[in-house]
């Protein structure tokens, strides 16, 4: 019954964080239909549509066509969408994101309390560890960016107890262990590759010094549980590599898979300071890659943040529970997990200059150990409440541990709680968007405006909800970075000058400029450019000018569009049969200042190609 109640309450604390989705309309309303939360809803989609025409969950041409898209190269969390393509097909993408993220600390913070109780028998101990772990402040920064792969723990306290039976307490046959291991080891690949890694490091290093003390203490106590913790590993990881064998191919060598490094020079911002883990200030909303992230609310603090108070009751419960081995244990693993999620600065050493030179477990972010780290630091918590509880008489102890409690973690719930509920924004479609993309024939490619390339994805917001109605040039995610963009490198990056700015010149429209994109449209199999406005859309969701954007287009193209439903339209591209336009200097500029200044900045008439047209040389 207990779990039940303490399942129950981590779940309305999860509807509580995404209460203003369920209550403005949860089909329509999330994070964001721009950003990262963009890149989920089309991660939602896919299987969805995939599944319903006995297509591929886990490839796509649909995006960066015609090469297509490996969601399991990517942080595509299929171990959620999959599970939920009923939700999809019935109520759309927005709805499942909003189910995953209502779901997901809840079934963290249960799981945590589950195998907290371990360790911490007193039951609201290990429910506070489990909130604590759940409801942490590296879940709620995961949350605040639709990060559901690094959201999504609720699988590493079940691989975390099965190594405990497997290697302490061996209450169990060594081959019931190793099958559990081996199957959440398979569920948590689909999760996230990349934790999986980070468990694989750290349960590795923990290992070698849980041997080693042990060997110092009791070496006969090794000796006699080796030959089953030897037997429960052999079958766990044995039976793992067999079943991820094929995943892991795919991921590595299967379509559309991304060598070298996944995210080229991460690591410059992957990883925490010292002062992350008691800073309680907040990011400057003008950062870019808040901005970018596709969070509309106000910024929460460091992902890592334990605070002062949480540290001080750590050291109390060390030096007052000295001989306690699961504090040192657990307080043991926190420190390697801190030391991990620094990042690499010069002049300094740290943990992440090895993993930097590891082939494979180079991609992982250093910040990300803290999934790991912050599950130690619940379990070191439960325990020390339950040690306190248990220290003195009657309810005294009941009462002496829920203030511990409150010291340690009331000060990371105002930090956070202050700004929470999380923010929504309605998913919005462009006109062009939602009454004629639905109907268009199939085989169409879009390049849309703005390039739905890494940072202003809201292009594939727009694919999904639609439910993939066509494919698309280009996509977001590590797959969207210039450095993968082949011989369309020169387009791509004019392309991105014309949706972003980036603080540069506008491209001016010179020849070079119009064969760059010609060639990237013909890479890419453009069928169809749209440069969709809506003046009512938030400003960096509209890109950075589509009326200079269109003028260039036109230009590019050597042609005027159609105008349909609010967006300046170009319909069976055909490169062959017209080169781009000859224009006077300046006619981008001058035609783009003039329609901005009748006409008003994204709105979308026929006087600004006719405009670019009429500066052709040898135009009458």
């Amino acid at each position: 019954m207990t779990l039940v109640v303490g399942g129950v309450l981590y779940l309305a604390l999860g509807f509580l964080l995404w209460v203003h989705a369920w209550a403005e309309g949860a089909t329509t309303h999330t994070l964001c239909g721009c950003g990262d939360p963009a890149l989920f809803l089309w991660f939602f989609q896919w299987p969805a549509t995939a599944l319903a025409h006995g297509q591929d969950p886990f490839f796509s041409s649909a995006l960066f066509h015609p090469g297509g898209i490996n969601l399991l190269a990517q942080t595509s969390v299929s171990g959620l969408s999959i599970p939920l393509v009923p939700v999809t097909w019935i109520w759309g993408p927005v709805a499942s994101l909003n189910v995953a993220s209502t779901i997901t600390p809840a079934l963290t913070a249960f799981t945590a309390f589950v195998v907290i109780r371990r360790w911490a028998q007193w039951t609201p101990a290990a429910f506070l560890g489990g909130l604590l772990y759940g409801f942490s402040p590296f879940v709620l920064s995961s949350l605040e960016f639709a990060h559901l792969m690094t959201a999504a723990l609720m699988l590493l306290p079940l691989i975390l107890a099965v190594l405990d039976e497997i290697l302490i307490r061996q209450r169990h046959g060594a081959l019931g262990a190793g099958i559990l291991l081996a199957a959440l080891l398979f569920a948590q690949f689909f999760l996230s590759s990349e934790l999986l890694a980070i468990v694989a490091v750290v349960a590795v290093v923990c290992a070698v010094a849980l041997v080693a003390a042990a060997l110092v203490a009791d070496a006969g106590t090794v000796r006699a549980k080796f030959p089953h913790a030897a037997r429960g590993l052999a079958i766990g990881l044995g039976l793992g590599l067999v079943l991820l064998a094929w995943p892991v191919w795919f991921a590595l060598k299967g379509p559309a898979s991304l060598s070298g490094l996944v995210w080229p020079n991460v690591g410059v911002i992957g990883g925490f300071i010292p002062s992350s883990f008691v800073t309680t200030g907040y990011p400057p909303r003008s950062n870019v890659f808040l901005a970018l992230g596709g969070y509309e609310g106000a910024p929460l603090a460091s992902a890592g943040y334990l605070g002062w108070s949480f540290l001080a009751v750590m050291v109390a419960g060390l030096v007052a529970f000295r001989r306690d081995r699961r504090l040192w244990f657990f307080g043991f693993a926190l420190v390697v997990c801190a030391a991990c999620s620094l990042g690499e600065r010069h002049g300094q050493w740290e943990p992440a200059w090895i993993f930097t030179r590891i082939p494979v477990v180079d991609n992982v972010i250093e910040q990300r150990f803290m999934a790991v780290g912050f599950l130690a630091a619940a379990v070191i918590l439960a325990v020390i409440l339950e040690r306190v509880h248990r220290a003195v008489p009657d309810w005294r102890g009941a009462l002496g541990a829920l203030a511990v409690a409150a010291f340690a973690l009331v000060p990371m719930g105002i930090i956070f709680g202050e700004r929470l509920p999380f923010a929504m924004q309605a998913v919005t479609l462009p006109r062009w968007y939602s009454e004629v993309a639905p109907t268009l024939p199939s085989g169409r490619v879009l390049l849309s405006y703005p390039a739905p390339f890494s940072g202003l994805q809201d292009a594939m917001a727009w694919q999904a909800v639609n439910r993939m109605h066509y494919s698309q040039a280009g996509g977001g995610g590590p797959q969207g970075v210039v450095a993968r963009a082949g011989s369309a490198k020169a387009g791509f990056n004019l392309l991105s000058l014309l949706d972003f700015g980036l603080g540069h010149p506008e491209p001016a429209g010179t020849p070079a400029q119009y064969a760059a994109v010609r060639h990237a449209l013909a890479v890419w199999q453009v069928t169809t450019v749209v440069i969709a406005t809506d003046p009512t859309a938030p400003r960096i969701e509209q890109g950075h000018d589509p009326v200079y954007a269109a003028a260039f287009m036109t230009a590019a193209l050597g042609r005027q569009p159609t105008l349909e439903a609010g967006a300046w339209v170009w319909n069976n591209v055909q490169l062959s049969r017209s080169g781009p336009l000859d224009l006077r200097a300046g006619t981008l500029a001058t035609c783009t200042e003039a329609a901005e200044g009748r006409l008003g900045v994204f709105r979308a008439t026929m006087q600004l190609p006719e405009c670019v047209a009429g500066g052709a040389l040898g135009a009458p």
